[in-house]
């Protein structure tokens, strides 16, 4: 059964600056950012720190108000109706939501009790919520205790606890080693799955977007530059992907002499690394070892893969997903 139309997320030339200080100019967070979210979907926001996509959280979330532009979560109007949005969001934010003094089991009758279900309803809920998670064995112990790829998954558990529309996930898993991520995003599919929760999260990771996303936008200096399924977008870049790896101080010579080979196109570069497109990598490799070798030089790695993500930022944005810069909050 799909979710019903309400649930769709929308939000519409988005603007929004903040002040840092007295004579120091304004940021701006979001540049005219739209994006159009289909209901029962993971949808993900990909992108550095100061791209944008916390403050697009907060805003669709009701904690921060746009400059300009319109936002409706769930077919309600963010800026007039908050109340009415909140009362169909879940919120998982970037820092940890539970109470650490509490056990597991208490912090979530707790958030079901202020989400108004009666008492024998909220024990029933953190019952259900706790198996779901893989939580039971360790439902009775304080939260301090608990590692922390579980911490992160109560913090879900109560991000649903009251059964929302939509859920709004925020880097929820950053610091997690990638066994407890793969895990966290098994119970999130499926919760979107089986609950038929419409689900707008943001990443770092590459990898993440890659595997979990129905569709993703990359944000960059507060604007979408693309958007579509991981796919799709991975299928617009024709070819093979060749990466040289160069020692630090003959870079820029390295980087022209890869440039200059004949049947490579894209030819960017970042730190050490020199990216290029070829129809065939394969092929394209001898090619750049003789050009580098005609230059005085050698490669310390070369290797050839398929278009990935990593590429497509790299094509839409000007630079590899590594550079980041520090996001202003409100």
């Amino acid at each position: 059964m799909s979710a019903p139309p309400a649930a769709r997320l929308r939000a519409v030339d988005l603007v929004k600056t903040y002040r840092t200080g007295r004579g120091k100019p304004p940021v701006c967070a979001l540049d005219g950012l739209s994006i159009d979210i289909e209901p029962g979907s993971v949808f993900a926001l990909l992108g550095p720190n100061g791209a944008g996509k916390s403050t697009t959280v907060r805003i669709l979330t009701t904690l921060s108000r746009p400059d300009s532009g319109t936002a409706e979560v769930a077919g309600i109007d963010v800026a007039r109706h908050p109340d009415a949005v909140r009362r169909v969001i879940g919120l998982v934010a970037q820092k940890p939501s539970g109470d650490p003094m509490a056990t597991g089991r208490e912090n979530l009758v707790l958030a079901a009790r202020i989400q108004g279900m009666p008492a024998d309803r909220a024990r029933s809920r953190a019952d259900a919520l706790l198996d779901r998670f893989g939580l039971t064995d360790a439902a009775d112990r304080l939260v301090k205790t608990w590692s922390g790829g579980m911490s992160r998954k109560l913090d879900v558990a109560l991000g649903v606890v009251h059964r929302p529309r939509v859920l709004f996930l925020d880097e929820p898993t950053t610091g997690l080693d990638p066994e407890a991520r793969a895990g966290m995003w098994a119970e999130i599919g499926a919760l979107a799955a089986d609950e038929q929760v419409t689900v707008l999260l943001t990443t770092h990771y590459l990898d993440e977007a890659d595997r979990t996303a129905d569709r993703l936008a990359i944000v960059d200096a507060g604007r979408v530059v693309v958007e579509g399924t991981p796919e799709a977008l991975k299928r617009q870049l024709h070819g093979d992907t060749v990466q040289v790896e160069l020692a630090p101080g003959v870079v820029a010579q390295g980087s022209a002499a890869v440039a200059a080979v004949p049947g490579l196109s894209d030819v960017v570069t970042t730190g050490t690394t020199v990216r290029a497109r070829a129809d065939v990598g394969a092929g394209a490799v001898p090619a750049v070892l003789a050009a580098l070798q005609d230059a005085g030089l050698t490669a310390e790695s070369v290797t050839v893969g398929r278009p990935s993500l990593d590429d497509v930022y790299l094509r839409h944005v000007g630079r590899r997903f590594e550079g980041q810069t520090a996001e202003v909050a409100a």
